[in-house]
């Protein structure tokens, strides 16, 4: 049975390719013209073309066809549209670039006059029955142009543009709009006579809400909006302290959208909410925070939703977005969406009711130790499919590419904590998160075949660490650089590089204006930080210029020893009460141990009496203590239980600033490989109907090692594949090896692959111009700062007399 998917790009892009001849041509030339006309490839976000021309006998032909060398450095994450005969896309510097489809040639390009720092995958097209519309995003502000001349359209919101801030204000508690961050890096998604859009926004406090806006497509006027945070009254209210939509931030839609047009559904995966790695302020499940939500898209109401991470403190957002397929199940099709994950799973459910495909249990993981924090007790995991990424890394897992390289490995990573999925942070010590902080599946996103319903997901393979220590600021700017800094360059300013890098000794890399502008208009991962001004700001870049910070360690140098965790209460008199009579149920550190309930966080639950109560005369299964007079007395401040309990109200300082994050740390070899034994990148084709894998192939090599015979290792991989109809899936999305690859989508078999002149850690599209069928896909070197710097993009096609017999 064919999907309306297949019927949407076999069938749609020949009505619109007829319609669109010039009279007397016919149908014989319909197929000549097929676009590629929206994020992804269409609002089903499935990557998918129904074009056949390059195919599997003959894809190991093809040839450069064109490329345009924008003439800047930096990223370029775009994914671009193709409409008629123009290709729509950014530069580097996110200026808007319309090329010639078929040769590539400039057109037209828009300089916003802004100069943006921030990824940019992608723009919207949309066309009123006379003119199209380009809607390109540059930091805050959404610009409509003219598609054909790329002129700014005054009539849309002030001036051509809107600033996405301004809707994301709460009365009376943030009022001033223009100390929020939000940047749209993802294209938002044209419903009826709107666009509706998320955006990026940072990841400790301050942060605004991540509210989804939707804007007329003629006027820029707001239609809606749905609070991803929910105010007083609103269901998921009861998921937060209260009042803590006043200070909260995040929760938002950066990873772009789906909609099912013909139902009028519009689903947005969110992230985390701030601060990512510690929630004393936030207790609670934290909706709609890690959510897959079904909205109507006519009014923003939501219809259903799925939280897949509880009070999320790992930073595992919904990484992309989902892709809508159709299968049939006892005789009955189900119209159905696939989201992915950074930690491996693949959620598969009824995209109009919101039933999963495969049943989804909670699972019971670890209370956290650290003082304040009341991790989840459970968290959702699919049965199935299995996941595509290690869920667990062991000793046996680790390198074995030089002895040397094992040796310092094994050494390395019993200084660490290491759980599994969910298993809290603690503090003085690093945690293992595997799959790591970017995945597993990253904002790519999966390719999806309609007609024989098997998703393919490319995936990363990395283990990071992470840790938290007190927030303890000598100075105003060292206090700043703990809440917007640490998290990404390290409480000691070493980084990560070079995907974090270092700021040490940045005052003789950088002049101060330099570091000013980067804090205000962001740079790559990094978000601008508005709020960060007048005296704030000064005392920052004092100390980001001032001596102190250490030197940037090797990635896997041995680890300090590790400090012992923080006892939640400073009573050694309550402690040796808590270890004689508590602990062996609830555990040394009060996590809890099944079924006895974790006590952290016990004074934010109960007040002294309730628990001077459980304690003389029990509950459930647990028996009266004889523990009364000082002994009780101390076994209460020990477990800091006062008269009334504490109150987390809104984001009080004593809990949203206790902690800083120690930064993001891979775990590397000294060489710089990673400290895991392969495969660090894997491409993987799932049968939809079964839940089965019908195959994974490694993806990617480290060009170094490959010379030296260390082949199919896999490394890591931003960027989705692309499927066609004749059962090609193209994919680039390696960091290091520079290549555009073909696979054969029955087998996993490479079919071809080529060099790029820079990484194409990006999607590619495909469409055809004049009967030729093209690839293309940008390509910028930003994840390798150390090698040659550039931006382009390049497109592949068969010889034309190939291209002229099919």
């Amino acid at each position: 049975m064919l999907s309306t998917s297949f019927l949407r790009y076999a069938i749609y892009p020949l009505l619109v390719a007829i319609l669109t001849l010039p009279s007397g041509l016919g149908q014989a030339q319909a197929h000549k013209q097929t676009d590629w006309p929206a994020y992804n490839g269409g609002l089903d976000g499935d990557h998918y073309s129904g074009l056949t021309q390059i195919n599997r006998d003959n894809v190991h032909l093809l040839r450069q066809a064109w490329t345009y060398d924008t003439g800047e450095q930096g990223s370029i994450q775009t994914n671009p549209l193709i409409v008629g005969r123009t290709l729509y896309a950014y530069s580097p510097k996110t200026e808007v670039i319309a090329l010639d489809a078929a040769t590539g040639k400039l057109k037209w390009k828009f300089d916003s006059g802004i100069v943006a720092g921030q990824p940019a995958r992608g723009v919207t097209y949309w066309n009123d029955g006379a003119h199209g519309r380009i809607y390109a995003a540059v930091m805050n502000f959404l610009f409509c142009l003219d598609a054909e001349t790329g002129k700014l359209i005054p009539r849309f919101g002030e001036s051509g543009r809107i600033d996405l801030r301004k809707g994301l204000g709460i009365d009376g508690v943030k009022t001033d709009f223009s100390a929020l961050s939000i940047a749209l890096t993802t294209p938002g998604v044209i419903y009826k006579d709107m666009i509706i859009v998320g955006g990026r926004e940072p990841e400790a406090h301050p942060a605004p809400p991540g509210y989804i806006q939707a804007f007329d497509l003629r006027t820029g006027a707001l239609r809606w909006v749905f609070h991803t945070i929910p105010l007083p009254g609103e269901p998921g209210y009861e998921t937060w302290p209260k009042d803590a939509y006043k200070n909260a931030g995040a929760a938002n839609n950066w990873t772009g959208m789906a909609l099912d047009a013909e139902h009028g559904i519009l689903y947005a995966p969110t992230g985390s909410a701030v601060m990512d790695f510690y929630g004393g302020d936030r207790i609670g499940n934290d909706l709609y925070a890690d959510s897959l939500l079904a909205l109507d898209a006519n009014t923003g109401k939501r219809l259903w939703h799925f939280q897949g991470v509880h009070h999320d403190i790992w930073d595992r957002d919904f990484p992309s977005p989902p892709a809508l397929f159709s299968i049939v199940r006892n005789g009955r099709r189900i119209d159905a969406i696939a989201q992915t994950t950074k930690q491996g799973y693949l959620y598969l459910f009824n995209r109009i009711t919101g039933e999963p495909l495969f049943p989804i249990h909670e699972l019971k993981y670890s209370a956290s130790t650290v003082p304040g924090e009341v991790a989840s007790l459970t968290q959702p995991k699919p049965d199935a499919p299995e996941p595509y990424a290690r869920q667990q890394l062991t000793e046996d897992m680790l390198t074995t590419r030089t002895p040397e390289a094992h040796d310092l490995a094994v050494k390395t990573f019993r200084t660490f904590r290491n759980g599994g999925q969910f298993y809290p942070m603690s503090v003085g010590q690093q945690t293992v998160v595997f799959p790591g902080f970017d995945g597993g599946a990253e904002w790519g996103g999966p390719a999806i075949d309609p007609v024989h319903a098997v998703i393919y997901i490319n995936a990363t393979e990395m283990a990071w660490t992470g840790g938290l220590v007190p927030s303890t600021a000598g100075s105003p700017g060292e206090a700043v650089y703990q809440s917007q800094c640490a998290m990404c360059h390290g409480v000691d300013r070493a980084g990560s590089p070079p995907t974090f890098p270092s700021l040490v000794d940045i005052e003789k890399r950088m002049p101060a204006d330099k570091v000013i502008d980067k804090i205000h208009q962001g740079v790559g991962r990094m978000p601008s930080f508005p709020n960060i001004e007048g005296e704030r700001l000064n005392s920052l870049v004092s100390y980001l210029r001032s001596a102190g910070a250490a030197a940037p360690p090797k990635e896997l140098q041995a680890a300090p020893a590790p400090a012992a965790a923080s006892k939640p209460g400073a009573d050694p008199a309550g402690e040796k009460v808590y270890s004689e009579q508590c602990a062996a149920c609830h555990g040394d550190h009060m996590e809890g141990i099944a079924p006895s309930p974790q006590l952290v966080g016990l004074g934010a639950r109960m007040n002294a009496a309730q628990t001077t109560d459980i304690v003389q005369k029990g509950k459930g299964q647990m028996p009266a203590m004889d523990v009364k007079g000082p002994e009780l007395e101390a076994l209460l401040r020990f477990l800091q239980v006062a008269p009334a309990v504490k109150s987390q109200d809104s984001n009080p300082e004593e809990w949203s600033n206790k902690y800083t994050f120690t930064g993001y740390r891979k775990f590397l070899d000294p060489d710089g490989y990673p400290a895991i034994a392969p495969p660090w990148g894997t491409l993987n084709a799932i049968d939809l109907k079964t839940s089965k894998y019908l195959w994974k192939v490694p993806l990617g090599n480290y060009p170094a090692l490959a010379e030296n015979g260390m082949t199919n290792t896999g490394t890591e991989n931003y960027g989705g594949p692309v499927v066609t109809a004749s059962g090609v899936l193209f994919i680039g999305a390696t960091v290091y090896d520079h290549k555009l690859r073909a696979f054969d989508t029955a087998t996993g078999k490479l079919l071809w692959e080529t060099d790029l002149p820079f990484a194409g850690v990006a999607t590619p599209s495909t469409y055809m111009i004049d009967g030729r069928q093209y690839v293309v896909i940008a390509a910028s070197n930003a994840r390798t700062p150390n090698a040659p710097q550039g931006g382009a993009y390049v497109a592949f096609a068969l010889p034309e007399t190939t291209s002229k017999q099919h």
